[in-house]
């Protein structure tokens, strides 16, 4: 997982154990992890990200709940079957719900175009930045 913490969630106000469920989906979706893949042990993040244990434990807990992570008795965790799809089509669903229908709602409020958006879109695109990174 090539990615902080701070990267994976820019939002002060989330939970720790949810940054790092967050962190570990993120190098799912960038492929760092595939399907059947072993995660890095609770100890092992908790030691590479600075946390106790049990928070480590908790944002794995997560991804367990959601089927993007299976527990191997004995062995530790692997990415589950369909779990960068899975991924996807929640943080899809999310980002439509939370941010996509709440922005047009601002725009048409303000009497703003699709246009304009679109000519937003455009500049940031091109202000620089790594897109594979999840940075504009």
């Amino acid at each position: 997982m090539t990615e902080t913490m701070e990267e994976s969630m820019p939002f002060s106000g989330r939970a720790l154990f949810v940054k790092i469920a967050t962190t570990i989906e993120n190098s799912i979706l960038r492929g760092e992890l595939v399907e059947g893949d072993f995660t890095p042990s609770t100890n092992s993040l908790a030691a590479t990200l600075g946390v106790n244990p049990a928070t480590a434990q908790r944002g794995a807990a997560l991804l367990v709940a959601d089927g993007v992570l299976e527990k191997r008795r004995g062995i530790g965790m692997v990415v589950a079957s369909g779990a960068r799809d899975g991924i996807l089509a929640r943080r899809r669903a999310a980002l439509l719900d939370n941010y996509i229908r709440p922005m047009l709602r601002e725009i048409w409020i303000l009497g703003l175009e699709l246009q304009d958006l679109e000519q937003w879109i455009d500049a940031v695109s091109h202000e620089g930045g790594d897109r594979r990174a999840g940075r504009p």
